[in-house]
């Protein structure tokens, strides 16, 4: 299993581990069903009543979709299959609370799981950007989400520049991206501690906030969801020539 779900009935605390160190916890296909059966299960255990979220290892939270994978699509451009749309809680209608605990890297398709948490605790080691334009690929679906999270200029540098610049711990937490720094490795204890205190209050007031503090942002995720695919099929370049771009990349980046 590439996903861990453990929980602590007497806090009432699910910590939800995508646990593929050795790949950077990138999702693969059974990866995003594990995640969406994770959120489903979750959403009927009544002694879970928050919910962590972070990755297995010191190197990365997540870096979004594993590269090897292939993603059978059909012959419509009408039917695009986009594998990580079911991966985050608020796509499979779970409304309990989720902190997001980050350590190391945070980047592309992790975006899709961080842009439906709550709120983000991350450690001084955590990074966060976003590839796709390096490779030429449209960053839509994670620049939508990202765009809620983050001030316009923020979201749109860190979409725009691509591989060449990373956010860092303290830029990320002085933007307002982090709501809380930790020393290395102390992110999903300091997650886990909110969470604690969040699932000790009644659970029906505390999913009607999440609702209500989501249905203040899903208008404007639905409109650019609606758009996101036409703009991916408009401007990403053929997978051939992407994976040149890939190959040809620099390791060398800035972190502000």
């Amino acid at each position: 299993m590439s996903v861990r779900v453990s929980a602590d009935r007497d806090t009432g605390v699910a910590v939800v581990t995508l646990d593929r160190p050795e790949r950077l916890n990138a999702v693969d296909l059974a990866t995003a069903q594990q995640l969406a059966d994770a959120w489903q299960e979750l959403r009927f255990d009544d002694t879970v009543r928050a919910i962590v979220l972070t990755g297995a290892g010191e190197r990365a939270f997540c870096t979004g979709i594993d590269r090897d994978v292939v993603v059978p699509q059909p012959s419509s451009p009408y039917m695009t299959d986009d594998p990580l749309l079911r991966i985050g809680p608020k796509a499979n209608d779970l409304w309990k609370p989720v902190v997001a605990a980050v350590r190391g890297m945070a980047c592309g398709g992790a975006f899709y799981l961080l842009g439906e948490a709550e709120f983000i605790v991350a450690d001084t080691t955590a990074t966060f950007f976003d590839p796709h334009t390096t490779y030429g690929m449209v960053s839509a679906y994670e620049s939508v989400l990202m765009a809620q999270r983050m001030p316009y200029g923020e979201a749109a540098r860190m979409a725009l520049m691509g591989t060449a610049e990373r956010i860092g711990a303290r830029r990320a937490h002085e933007i307002g991206l982090v709501s809380e720094l930790t020393e290395p490795g102390g992110a999903t204890a300091a997650a886990t501690e909110c969470a604690v205190t969040i699932a000790g209050y009644p659970a029906a007031a505390v999913q009607g906030t999440v609702r209500a503090l989501w249905a203040a942002r899903e208008a404007s995720v639905a409109q650019g969801f609606a758009q996101a695919p036409h703009l991916v099929g408009l401007g990403n370049l053929p997978g051939e020539r992407q994976a040149e771009l890939f190959r040809a990349r620099r390791r060398a980046h800035r972190v502000r």
